[in-house]
């Protein structure tokens, strides 16, 4: 390369600039330019002459064509993308970075490699999926957007994320009772110990559309097996309560009980706080502190709706440990069981709610008299093409049988090495059906079914979105102070939004005392005093009493601007209006109403 200040030995329209890290540092001659790379990159790949391994080599040609700027580009600067390929003239793992991939051919299966001109290869052919996608079996086989949908839910599930339950904080944690290790694995399941933190369970999945309860991604699930703990969890709720933070500017407030206290019932211990393993329900006590100085305690009731367990209490102070008592972290555990209406999901972007708890002994069972745990509907298969599915349950089944675990790691099998052929020999060589299906009997009438039916072992997944978390319901409730209409919001108890688009609905029926309904009546319907002659909904105001009159003697209302009684009629307006009226007048616009 020669320096910058120096003059090359051909013409500069022949020579490449030589870049590092965004600086000039010399030429170099355009037939030595690619001898300078293969060189450059041997020695960083060999860790000689002092290149870090992290260096990125680009050589940007020059084409004769619009392209980007040619030159020499080196880069050694900390924080760029980089990821290590099989550089295969020199046999080593090599790290790449993103502007130097676009000039390198990466071959990715060894048939693929053409001498001469592939010059790396991938370490693995699925390297480039991500950690999420990776642990989704079969994902060759599934049409792409059900990987998609499959890496956002596997973010969601309820699984078992911590081995440290008594030692943690978190504002919530979900966690699985009984999870299982998968019987269906990628390589990268392995690779990221995820046995040592399973999100699932292996199910027995039957695919048939029975009753009717699974249609549109609903699913039903076997009560017996959720009796025997089918999915069990529980969330981890912690509370932190600060004296310091709740009663300001107090010093000598501590937790604590009075004795004999009648609002504490026996129910907490001496020292203000709740027995750990014991039961909360709604307004229980929870917690209770005492102002040393008065004497005087005071008792906080647990608020929620939902029965709850405290699972363990951690006393907080500060650094030095010389602190009063007055930080105590509340860790309670909700139990939450299936219902009907939570979210469950396969590993291949089949999600679908719990629709009904169907009785054992109204299940289909097979030949050897088992029941699924699961029935999913056949009509979730043709449109979403989830093979991946079909494949896992046969593998799952045979992994069942012959006490395997398999390898689900995509990309393995092709149309030569086809998967139905392994799984289903297997299947055969354990004595069932090679396509993976097996003759169902009714659980309502005892007959057998006319269709085959395919069965097999797939592992599900809960997600943490539960009816519980989701259902609102009010009847009368809390208004809001300016406008007089409901609130809205499902902590505080509001109301749902009866919107524009909705009243468009309810007009297009031709419904219009329903629609009076729900935007007036329901709302902030009010009775209001007018006057006919003015118009005025403002100026009518009851007559000032003399002093001489008694409390109870009817008393009028008159316009103050007619002055007169005899023209003040009731109508019933929206609050809001009436609202909406003082506003107008406040900014000096009259609004005149015309009686009829």
């Amino acid at each position: 390369v020669t320096p910058v200040d120096g003059s090359p030995g051909q013409a500069f329209s022949d020579c490449y600039p030589v870049i590092l890290d965004g600086a000039v540092v010399g030429w170099v001659e355009a037939d030595l330019a690619s001898a300078v790379v293969d060189s450059l990159r041997r020695f960083k790949v060999l860790g000689q002459k002092k290149v870090p391994p992290w260096t990125e080599i680009v050589l940007v040609p020059k084409t004769g064509k619009a392209s980007l700027y040619p030159g020499l580009f080196l880069f050694t600067t900390p924080c760029r993308m980089m990821r290590p390929v099989q550089n295969l003239a020199l046999g080593n793992q090599e790290l790449i970075g993103t502007f130097e991939q676009l000039y390198i051919n990466v071959g990715i299966m060894e048939g693929e490699i053409e001498p001469g001109v592939t010059t790396h290869q991938e370490l693995f052919p699925h390297s480039m999926l991500s950690v999420v996608a990776n642990f989704i079996p079969y994902s060759d086989h599934n049409q792409s957007p059900r990987n998609m949908y499959q890496c956002q839910m596997g973010k969601q599930t309820m699984g078992f994320p911590l081995h440290s339950f008594m030692d943690r904080s978190d504002n919530k944690l979900y966690r699985l009772q009984t999870p299982q290790s998968a019987l269906v694995r990628p390589y990268m399941y392995d690779h990221y110990n995820l046995d040592n933190y399973p999100s699932g369970t292996n199910a027995i999945v039957a695919v048939i559309s029975y009753t009717g309860y699974d249609m549109e991604d609903a699913m039903i699930v076997n009560k017996s097996s959720w009796e025997r703990g089918f999915a069990h969890g529980s969330i981890y709720k912690t509370e932190l309560v600060d004296l310091a933070e709740k009663v300001r500017g107090e010093d000598g407030v501590v937790f604590g009980t009075k004795p004999g206290d009648p609002k504490v019932n026996g129910k907490l211990d001496v020292d203000g706080l709740p027995h750990i393993g014991s039961v909360l329900h709604y307004g229980d006590p929870y917690y209770s502190y005492i102002n040393l100085n008065t004497g005087q305690s005071y008792v906080t009731f647990y608020k929620s709706q939902e029965a709850c367990v405290v699972d363990n209490i951690k006393l907080c102070s500060n650094d030095m440990g010389s602190g009063r008592f007055k930080r105590v972290c509340i860790t309670v555990r909700v139990p939450r069981n299936p219902t009907i209406g939570d979210k469950f999901a396969s590993r291949h972007g089949q999600k679908g709610i719990l629709s009904r708890l169907w009785p054992a002994e109204d299940m289909p069972f097979t030949e050897s008299g088992m029941t699924p745990d699961i029935l999913f509907n056949p009509h979730g298969f043709p449109s979403r093409m989830t093979i991946g599915m079909l494949i896992e349950s046969m593998a799952g089944k045979s992994a069942a049988l012959h006490g395997l675990s398999h390898d689900a790691t995509p990309f393995t099998f092709s149309e030569e090495n086809s998967a139905l052929e392994y799984f289903g020999e297997l299947l055969r060589a354990g004595g069932y059906n090679y396509y993976g299906t097996e003759r169902l009997y009714s659980g309502l009438s005892g007959q057998e079914l006319e269709a085959d039916i395919f069965i097999g072992v797939v592992y599900y997944q809960r997600l943490r979105h539960m009816v519980s978390d989701k259902f609102q319901v009010r009847t009368t409730g809390a208004r809001d102070k300016v406008t007089n209409q409901p609130v809205g919001g499902r902590n505080i108890q509001g109301g749902i939004r009866f919107g524009e688009m909705e009243r468009d609905a309810l007009l297009a029926h031709g419904s219009s005392f329903l629609l009076q309904d729900r935007l007036f009546n329901c709302s902030d319907r009010s009775v209001a005093q007018v006057c006919v002659d003015c118009g005025s909904l403002l100026s009518p105001l009851l007559e000032k009493p003399p002093p001489s009159w008694s409390a109870m003697r009817h008393r009028e209302t008159v316009c103050t601007l007619c002055g007169k009684s005899d023209s003040i009629d009731s109508v019933s307006v929206p609050y809001v209006f009436r609202y909406f009226v003082a506003e107008l007048a406040a900014m000096n616009i009259k609004v005149k109403l015309d009686v009829k």
